[in-house]
């Protein structure tokens, strides 16, 4: 008789391996997504704004990794994986991450970037404390409130938020939070692109640089910014005979510098429309007051173009800037003592180009100009980085041009050119759609007192700014694939 005992313990086995399969198979189950509280944090983020303005993160020096680490601190209370690297003893950036799923798809993922560095503050031409992170009436002061410590920690916020709410992400979120932005990005970007591409590797990315235009009190347009100028330094240097400033020469090298400054200061480059900047101002002809608006229609005329120009580029410098390539005499050097005439004197000029322009053809043109042979020009090691323009017609643009008309009210979402470089060119060259979305509304002072004195925001814009931010992220993280 043959035994039923081996045919019991295939029959329990089988039982066995019935029970446990669907948990041999089951993948890690996600927490459900729970509430969204962006008064709590537009609260928060208030009060990180205000601790990282009071870190004096001037470039130069930056002491970025102060900073770095304090936004470290954050991300780890809520348990969202960061990493702080120094690239030079005192400064750093930040890399963080929240991960759609166990493979990461480059291809797919969001980077949010913000830098840590600020312009220097006269602190006697301030009302108040640069670093002070003063609120006085509605507004906070500091230095970086708006460029760039404010941007920063909206996308600190936007992170925190995801990760509270167990958001169910389709594609992987990265916040960058660089350094050494204001004087070239050889201490920040330069470093996170070629040492630590593979944590920053994105298809997406927002950045600063855009604009929500406030006017009469409320939103005029929104401006998303698609493409940037090339900043480049120049010296342009005069030569001349040394002396005795009692016996006065014709080729005293300061006056020859005087000369071909007050002609650098009357030059004008030719107007330059390109295809961002041709959307655009057909965009704000929408909302423009109509004296302004019927130039702006006319702009891309043979008959009226150039009138058109002239006087928009009187009516706004911005515009005048975004027209042309511009060069700017920032700093004067010369002579050693009162009763010495120097050798030499020198300039430095700013100069932005339109993206794709290059230099020698303009310092050709000023040279022409001045027309004096004691006048050369000595160009700087550093140049901004040349870059093709993100993409203006559908895709993650559209996107944001849907999420800015809804949040803002507005019919007019245009693509911008801003005059000033950032962060985001490098990443063009990558092939990654890069736009500028600064998030709060501001008004023409408020901006203009960037990289001036009493920087400044208003406290409800930026509440506004961090909600606006989370939305747009939110809801592009979560599309399906």
């Amino acid at each position: 008789m043959v035994s039923s005992r081996p045919a019991r313990s295939v029959t329990i086995l089988a039982l066995v391996l019935l029970c446990i399969a669907p948990l041999l198979n089951a993948q890690p189950q996600q927490p459900a997504p729970g509430p969204v509280d962006l008064p709590k944090l537009s609260d928060e983020a208030t009060t990180w704004l205000r601790d990282l303005i009071r870190i004096n993160t001037t470039n130069p020096p930056g002491n970025e990794l102060i900073a770095a680490r304090y936004l470290s601190d954050i991300l780890t209370r809520e348990q969202i994986p960061n990493e702080v690297f120094e690239t030079a003893p005192g400064r750093g950036l930040l890399i963080a991450r929240l991960n759609a799923g166990p493979i990461s798809d480059p291809t797919r993922a969001l980077l949010l970037m913000g830098h840590l560095d600020v312009v220097g503050a006269q602190k006697s031409a301030w009302s108040v404390d640069p670093f002070g992170a003063v609120i006085r009436d509605g507004y906070l002061y500091g230095r970086g409130a708006i460029d760039d410590k404010g941007m920063t920690i909206a996308n600190v916020a936007v992170m925190v938020e995801l990760k509270r709410a167990h958001v169910r992400l389709s594609r992987d979120v990265v916040l960058l939070a660089e350094g050494d932005e204001e004087q070239g990005g050889d201490l920040g970007m330069d470093v996170a692109i070629h040492k630590y591409w593979d944590r920053i590797a994105a298809h997406y990315a927002l950045n600063e640089s855009g604009r929500v235009m406030m006017h009469g009190g409320k939103v005029q347009y929104v401006g998303i910014q698609a493409s940037e100028k090339v900043p480049v330094d120049v010296d342009v240097v005069a030569k001349g005979t040394s002396g005795h400033a009692s016996i006065p020469l014709r080729d005293n090298a300061v006056l020859h510098l005087a000369a071909a400054i007050e002609t650098i200061g009357a030059y004008e480059a030719p107007v330059q429309l390109n295809s961002v900047t041709r959307a655009y101002f057909e965009g704000l002809a929408q909302v423009e007051d109509d004296d302004v608006a019927k130039w702006m229609r006319v702009l891309d005329t043979p008959d009226r173009g150039e009138h058109a120009a002239r006087v928009l580029s009187d009516e706004n410098t911005v515009w005048n800037s975004m027209l042309r390539d511009s060069v700017v005499p920032t700093m004067l050097q010369a002579g050693i003592r009162p009763n010495v005439i120097p050798p030499e004197a020198s300039a430095t000029l700013n100069i932005r180009l339109l993206p794709g322009n290059q230099l020698e053809p303009l310092l050709a043109a000023l040279a022409s100009a001045i027309h004096d042979p004691r006048i050369t020009f000595e160009k700087q090691p550093s140049i901004g980085e040349p870059a093709p323009s993100s993409p203006v017609d559908g895709g993650f643009f559209a996107y944001l041009q849907a999420q800015a008309r809804q949040e803002f009210g507005v019919s007019v979402v245009v693509p911008l050119m801003s005059t000033g470089g950032t962060d985001a060119a490098v990443l063009r060259t990558r092939n990654v759609e890069a736009y500028g979305l600064l998030p709060f509304p501001l008004n023409e002072d408020d901006i203009a007192r960037m990289h001036g004195n009493d920087e400044r925001i208003p406290v409800a814009s930026f509440r506004q700014g961090v909600d606006f931010l989370y939305r747009v992220v939110s809801g592009f993280a979560t599309q399906p694939q």
